[in-house]
């Protein structure tokens, strides 16, 4: 029986779903996540303080939280960029947004602006000095979405991203961890050896560190 075209494709679609970004599938996995996010990410605190650091924000500026999650960058932002500057946060998954707009009104921050959109599709309203991305792989791996962010930041804005990256091969036992914490929160796997690719030709001055034992990266850099 020879095999109809839709019959002969069904491989090649299953690895294109392999090899990128899934919406759907990202929205499920947080669905899921959402009530216990703030204490799976609590490893991470000290990624998180020292990406934000690297932003070098100062009183004043806009900076952008690319998948903001629940909002835990919040508070550590709006410590720097005072009452006096805005914080936009863009969320796909509405039970995650649901908990970053209640941690906004809890803490009483008016100057907090919530974008439910995928980052590729987010309409954001203003020219950013700054912008973080914290444990975002998805849109780290999804070309359009930087470039929507990169068209909303400032000449000379600064980009941080952080996350999960395949550890070193001195490291090599620490990638089961990696490979447990990708599956529940990465709808790929592709590009975990450099997830900074497609960052990387945006920026100038690309500086790279690596944290517990080689299993996180952060990427910093200055917007072309």
């Amino acid at each position: 029986m020879t095999p109809r075209p839709d019959d002969r494709s069904q491989p090649f679609q299953r690895l294109t779903r392999w090899l990128t970004p899934n919406r759907s599938t990202a929205i499920r996995q947080y669905r899921s996540r959402a009530r216990i996010y703030d204490l799976e990410l609590a490893l991470f605190e000290p990624v998180r303080q020292r990406a934000i650091d690297l932003l070098r924000l100062k009183n004043g500026d806009r900076v952008l939280d690319v998948g903001c999650g629940t909002g835990l960058s919040f508070s550590a932002l709006e410590g720097l960029v005072g009452p006096e500057g805005s914080i936009v946060g863009i969320e796909q998954s509405p039970e995650m947004l649901e908990r970053a707009r209640a941690r906004t009104a809890e803490n009483s921050w008016k100057n907090v602006a919530l974008i439910p959109a995928s980052v590729e599709e987010a309409a954001i309203p203003l020219a950013a000095d700054a912008a973080l991305f914290h444990f975002t792989h998805d849109i780290m791996r999804t070309p359009k979405a930087l470039a929507n962010v990169c068209s909303h930041l400032k000449p000379g804005a600064r980009i941080v991203a952080a996350g999960l990256k395949w550890a070193p091969i001195r490291a090599m036992p620490l990638n089961l961890l990696v490979w447990n914490a990708a599956l529940r929160s990465t709808s790929t796997l592709e590009g975990l050896a450099r997830p900074w690719s497609h960052l990387e030709p945006l920026v100038s001055r690309l500086e790279l560190e690596q944290m517990l034992g080689g299993t996180v990266y952060i990427a910093s850099g200055v917007v072309k």
